[in-house]
């Protein structure tokens, strides 16, 4: 039985990302996801060199057998085009793509995959995952420290373990498996699969339209919800010779490598000549450039031009980022709350309980009745010392339980009685117990950030201080 593929390939930048790092690929015997990364300088240059270089596998020249090596050989000579070109330009080191690719050869397909861009088969109504991201969360998944939902929320999710840089060690995951009539596969970058869920995916594909309507629909979906990064997808439905739709002959190429390719046309031959003039974009530019006299000069100013431009903009982006910095400490520090003294009475402040120096970082937002002479000594120690609080409301609640402490203290004051006799018992209790004078009962507690102050270590904002939980509750007299 001889099979073919129906595809497709689209790739959008996206809502947020001002360039389009993704490569697409979709031949007659050939499939390609690759996701650059690098920013401005290298993501798009390292995913059109892998496109290019595997570009060249889209024909008929190699047998089911070899299929697998034939693919290994081209991802290798992917990775050494990537260090070559490291090599000639410095300012791309650290460029780097992921790669997912199928190629057909008979009855059989071989899938390569280095990176989180993602290869998915929809067999009789039902998606599989084909890939394993080579990702920092997957790792913890595959460890059992954390389930796939939580994957999806982690603050890494993004980061990547495993990708074609130009290292030896750049080794992708390849396998081989049996292709049937209407089974339909996917391939596309984390744009996709990591903003549109599992089960979409799986009920777009299974809608039953075309690879180009699929591709469409896909994209969209990823754009509703956010398009936070590039999409790209290609879609491949395996089709009977004879017995249905028509195959695809044509070539598709999208995203970056689609405008790395030379500007002289190369279109006509077959799929194989056209997809490895995709290769020789670089060196027909370098062709181009030599027929014009002129253009050696105008290249070595335009690289002095980029020096300077390099000297100039390095100092101003470090003064941005610092100031951005800046700006974002003193707004993260006016959304902090402590309770603390101002002059002899307690107070509400916003900011950071430490000051930097001699420079205050807090100024009061509310001042209160509550005088700190009015307050135990183990409580006025702890206000002097400042409490923190998790927001203006949990400030505002110890405010209020420190107002029934001094109320309790200034009850005592006006009303004294005995005090408790009776040997001190052998150990401290472990909370503090803080009892209005003369009646015994218990003073309200403090909030729980307050209360944990009370039972350990002294705080450093607080010098001398050694509150602990066995603070006689008759001591009602403040810090004086």
């Amino acid at each position: 039985m001889a099979i073919a593929l129906r595809y497709a390939a689209r790739s959008d930048v996206g809502l947020v990302r001002s360039t389009n790092q993704d490569s697409g690929y979709a031949g007659p015997h050939l499939l390609v996801v690759a996701d650059g990364m690098g920013g401005h300088a290298g993501g798009d240059v390292a995913s059109s060199l892998a496109v290019g270089e595997l570009a060249s596998l889209d024909g008929e020249a190699h047998g089911s057998d070899d299929a697998a090596e034939h693919l290994h050989h081209a991802l290798d000579a992917a990775n050494e085009q990537l260090r070559r070109r490291v090599a000639d330009e410095p300012e791309l080191a650290g460029m780097g793509t992921t790669v997912t690719a199928v190629l057909r050869a008979g009855s059989r397909l071989v899938l390569a995959h280095i990176g989180d861009s993602r290869g998915y088969l929809l067999r009789d109504g039902r998606l599989t995952q084909l890939t394993r991201d080579h990702s920092y969360v997957q790792s913890l998944i595959d460890e059992g420290r954390i389930s796939a939902e939580e994957a999806e929320r982690h603050p890494q999710r993004s980061v990547i373990m495993r990708v074609l840089t130009g290292r030896d060690d750049d080794t992708a995951d390849v396998s081989v498996r049996e292709a049937r009539p209407g089974d339909r596969y996917l391939l596309c970058s984390d744009g996709l699969s990591g903003v549109v869920s599992h089960e979409t995916l799986e009920r777009t594909l299974a809608a039953g339209e075309p690879p180009d309507a699929t591709c469409e629909r896909l994209v969209e979906l990823a754009l509703r919800g956010g398009g936070p990064d590039n999409v790209s997808c290609v879609v491949a439905d395996v089709v009977e010779l004879g017995g249905g739709p028509p195959p695809s002959t044509t070539p598709q190429v999208v995203g970056a490598a689609a405008f790395h390719r030379p500007r002289r046309s190369s279109a006509a031959g077959t799929p194989a000549a056209r997809a490895a003039a995709l290769r020789t974009a670089g060196a027909d530019d370098d062709d181009q450039e030599d027929d014009d006299p002129g253009a050696g000069a105008r290249g070595d100013e335009q690289r002095r031009r980029r020096a300077r431009w390099r000297w100039i903009a390095g100092p101003l982006l470090l003064a941005v980022l610092l100031a951005a910095g800046a700006w974002g400490g003193w707004r993260w520090s006016q959304q902090q709350y402590f309770v603390g003294v101002d002059g002899s009475r307690v107070a509400l402040f916003q900011g950071l309980t430490q000051d930097i120096g001699p420079v205050g970082t807090s100024s009061v937002v509310e001042r209160t009745d509550i005088a700190v002479a009015d307050l135990p000594s183990t409580y006025a120690t702890l206000v002097t010392g400042r409490i923190s609080a998790s927001g203006i409301g949990d400030a505002r609640e110890t405010i209020a339980q420190l107002e029934e402490i001094a109320a309790d203290c200034r009850a005592a004051a006006q009303d004294p009685a005995p005090s408790p006799t009776g040997q001190p018992t052998a150990e401290p209790t472990a909370e503090p117990t803080a009892t209005s004078a003369g009646t015994g009962a218990a003073a309200a507690p403090l909030t729980a950030a307050a209360a944990a102050s009370t039972t350990s270590a002294p705080d450093a904002t607080t010098p001398g201080a050694e509150p602990t939980g066995d603070a006689p509750a008759e001591d009602c007299g403040g810090v004086g």
